[in-house]
């Protein structure tokens, strides 16, 4: 199988030197490049890309809004998106998580972990950078405001449709655990996770594992250490 990848950044430069990289791998292939988030969401639906590697800030339409755009419509639910930011500690990180970006990766990234995150990013896996810890993302996700806001955003009634195991399951997903890291916490199998997992995503609506941390930190499930 190839993985179709879409390029956003509004560097020519840049651009080019992804297509290079990405079409070096014999599983890879760019479909098309664009310029801003604009032409991103656009090249999206005529080419429907398996994953777009989407620069968060560009002119004119930024990638936030082009992120919100692709995941809004039910005929792109199969795309994935990675963020690429040159600041990893940014509150525009945690807004495209919650638009329904699979992750995000730093500019200054190397080649492989490129491709890497390309290729996570498409099994439907969540991506967090390694230079973004996961205390960071926890922190930012935690930034809820408080009083009556903060009680619309932490709705137990997102999660009454989930059994004892599949809660059990997000809040570990929350804390950062793969699915061999549950099983071995659960004493289950590593299938056995990956079908709660699946069974979790679908009854919260959620696009991907990233969707599923986010959920967790939202619904007051899991909160940052020393809260």
């Amino acid at each position: 199988m190839t993985i179709r990848v879409l390029l956003a950044d509004d560097q020519a430069l840049l651009r080019s030197a992804f297509r290079v990289l990405v079409d070096s791998e014999p599983d890879m292939e760019v479909v098309g490049e664009a310029a801003d988030g604009a032409q991103a969401a656009a090249l999206a639906r005529t080419e429907r890309p398996d994953v777009v590697l989407m620069d968060i800030r560009m002119p004119g339409t930024d990638g936030l809004a082009a992120t919100r755009a692709i995941t809004a419509d039910p005929e792109l639910a199969g795309v994935r998106i990675v963020m690429l930011t040159t600041f990893e500690i940014d509150e525009y990180v945690v807004e495209s998580l919650r638009a329904g970006a699979s992750g995000f990766l730093g500019k200054g990234a190397e080649p492989e972990e490129l491709l890497g995150a390309i290729r996570v990013a498409h099994a439907g896996e969540a991506l967090l950078s390694p230079a973004a810890t996961k205390g960071l993302i926890a922190t930012f996700l935690a930034q809820i405001p408080a009083g009556p806001v903060a009680a619309a955003r932490v709705d137990a009634g997102r999660l009454a449709a989930l059994t004892a195991r599949e809660r059990e399951v997000l809040v570990l997903v929350g804390g950062g655990l793969s699915n061999d890291e549950i099983a071995d916490r659960l004493d289950v199998s590593p299938l056995t996770v990956k079908t709660h997992v699946n069974r979790t995503m679908a009854k919260l609506g959620a696009r991907d594992r990233a969707q599923l941390v986010v959920t967790a930190y939202e619904t007051g499930l899991v909160r940052p250490r020393g809260e």
